[in-house]
């Protein structure tokens, strides 16, 4: 029992501690409301849940290992997080008003499905994920983290969602949408010039 909650403490600190994970959560809540949140978090999870099975199957070892395929692995996660920070920038700069319709279907909503996509890729183009599965599993033997994740990220989700109506006009959305893309363009540089 102590095991599993000196686990659960580090797994809070680290959860809750804001992150590109938790601004893509914002920005794609923002983007494409609570629905496109929500499956955000889920990419995340389902990110930390391949981390951890990698982690079982002792792969995560070989690329930490690996100091090649940590640093490919630490560009491509880079690169995406710029790539996500320089589409919200731009997003923000151009002044996108709210998403027309066209053929029975809201056009410019983020989808379910890229919202999944882009938290998934973001979490496993985060070596530094590896680095606490494989340094923290082994020592508690817990398998939560990617569920106190989803829980996190999901408030996220809702809180972000729930003050939708203000955050949503125009003037505060494209100052938020310039905000996480500069912090998703900052936390993509980090990773890239980040030591282990």
């Amino acid at each position: 029992m102590h095991e599993l909650a000196a686990f659960l403490g580090v797994s809070v600190l680290v959860i809750v501690t804001p992150g590109q994970d938790t601004a893509l959560t914002i920005r794609n809540t923002l983007a494409g409301g609570k629905r496109a949140g929500v499956f955000t978090a889920w990419g995340v999870s389902s990110g930390q849940v391949t981390w951890a099975l990698t982690t079982s199957a002792g792969l995560s070892a070989l690329v930490l290992a690996s100091e090649t395929a940590f640093v490919v692995l630490k560009i491509v996660g880079a690169l995406y997080l710029a790539y996500l920070g320089a589409r919200a920038l731009w997003t923000a700069f151009r002044g996108v008003d709210e998403p027309e319709t066209g053929g029975g279907r809201p056009r410019g909503l983020l989808e379910a499905r890229t919202a999944y996509r882009q938290g998934l890729v973001s979490n496993l183009g985060n070596p530094k994920i590896a680095v606490f599965f494989t340094s923290l599993l082994p020592q508690f033997a817990g398998r939560h983290a990617h569920f106190l994740t989803l829980v996190w990220l999901t408030g996220y989700a809702f809180a972000v969602a729930r003050a939708g109506d203000f955050l949503r006009r125009r003037q505060i959305r494209r100052r938020i949408e310039a905000l996480t893309g500069a912090v998703l363009l900052a936390l993509g540089l980090r990773l890239a010039t980040e030591h282990r």
